[in-house]
C-alpha cells in the first residue's frame, strides 16, 4: 500500500512557497469544504475564486502520530503541496519563492483557511492548522436553520442564493442527494436528503447476496433492461430523477420566479438524465459547481 504524505513527512523539510510572491498574504485566502467522500478545495485572490480542485481525505491514523507542532507543519504542507500539483498542470499561474526553514517555526507562511466539513474526525484534524477559521452555521446569514442542518448544505445554499438571487432551490448531486430551499427574506424553506446516485448503486452491490456493484452510465440507459446490470441502473436513475423532478415541480408551484441551482460531484450525468427525460424542467436548473465555494467569500 502507498504510503501517505503523514508517513513519510519529515518536520523542517520545508517545500517551495506558491503563494509567496503574491502581495500580501491577505490576498490569499483557502477554503476547504471536507464532504463525505473528498476534500474540495478553493483558492481566492481577494474576492475571486481563482481556482476548485479536489483531493482525498487525509489519513487519520498516520497524523495522529505527529506531536501538535508537527501537525501544523503537515498541514501548511499539504496545503502548498496541493496548490504546487495545481500550479505544475498549468491550471494555476503563481510565482514560488524559496521557503525558509527553522527548528522553531514553520518551514512557509501559511495562507488562512477557512474549513467547512461534515467529517468530524476530517474537522480534528484541520484545527491544528495555524491560521483555520471553521464556518458554523450561527456565523451564516440565514434565517430558520436547525442545529442538525449539515454546513455543506447550508454553505452552499447561502453561496447559490448570493451568486444568483433568492428564492433559490439548491440541488446537491453528492454521496447524498439533498434539497435545501429558501425564500426571499433568505429564510430556510426546508429540503430532503436521500442517498445518491453512486451510494444507491454501490449499496445494492454490498448489501445484497447476488448483485452486482455497478457504476453510473454516461448517458441514460434503456428503461426496460435485459440484463442484472442494466435493471440496476435503470431503477436507481429513473426513480431518482423523476423524483428530482417532482421536487422542481413543487418548488415551482411555491416560488415560480426562484433559481434552481444543482451542485455536486454527480451534478453532470444527473443534469444529463434530466434533460433526456424532461427537458423543459432540465433547461431552468443552473450548474453551479462552485455554490459552496461562493458561500465562503465573507469569511
Amino acid at each position: 500500500m502507498k504510503n501517505s504524505i503523514a508517513d513519510n513527512f519529515c518536520p523542517g523539510s520545508g517545500t517551495d512557497n506558491p503563494i509567496a510572491g503574491l502581495t500580501g498574504k491577505s490576498l490569499v485566502k483557502i477554503a476547504l469544504a471536507i464532504g463525505n467522500s473528498r476534500l474540495h478545495w478553493g483558492l481566492f485572490k481577494g474576492r475571486t475564486l481563482e481556482r476548485t480542485w479536489d483531493t482525498e481525505h487525509l489519513k487519520t491514523d498516520a497524523v495522529s502520530r505527529l506531536c501538535e507542532a508537527e501537525k501544523a507543519e503537515y498541514l501548511v504542507e499539504t496545503v502548498m503541496r496541493s496548490i504546487e500539483q495545481i500550479s505544475a498542470q498549468n491550471l494555476l499561474c503563481l510565482p514560488a519563492t524559496p521557503a525558509v526553514s527553522s527548528p522553531h517555526t514553520l518551514s512557509v507562511v501559511p495562507p488562512p483557511l477557512v474549513l467547512a466539513s461534515v467529517v468530524p474526525q476530517q474537522t480534528a484534524i484541520w484545527q491544528s492548522y495555524p491560521e483555520v477559521r471553521i464556518i458554523t452555521l450561527d456565523q451564516l446569514p440565514i434565517g430558520g436553520l436547525y442545529p442538525s442542518l449539515g454546513i455543506d448544505r447550508a454553505l452552499a445554499l447561502l453561496g447559490a442564493g448570493n451568486q444568483l438571487g433568492w428564492p433559490i432551490l439548491l440541488i446537491d448531486a453528492g454521496t447524498a442527494l439533498t434539497f435545501t430551499g429558501a425564500n426571499v427574506n433568505r429564510y430556510l424553506v426546508g429540503g430532503a436528503i436521500l442517498p445518491g446516485l453512486g451510494l444507491q448503486l454501490s449499496s445494492l452491490g454490498k448489501k445484497t447476496a447476488a448483485l452486482p456493484s455497478v457504476g453510473l452510465p454516461e448517458n441514460l440507459p434503456r428503461r426496460w433492461a435485459t440484463d442484472t446490470a442494466g435493471a440496476i441502473q435503470s431503477g436507481v436513475i429513473y426513480v431518482a430523477v423523476a423524483g428530482v423532478r417532482d421536487f422542481i415541480e413543487d418548488w415551482r408551484r411555491l416560488f415560480p420566479n426562484s433559481k434552481i441551482a444543482v451542485t455536486g460531484g454527480d451534478r453532470i450525468l444527473l443534469l444529463k438524465y434530466l434533460t433526456a427525460l424532461f427537458p423543459d424542467t432540465a433547461s431552468s436548473v443552473i450548474d453551479a459547481p462552485e455554490a459552496i465555494f461562493w458561500g465562503t467569500v465573507g469569511f
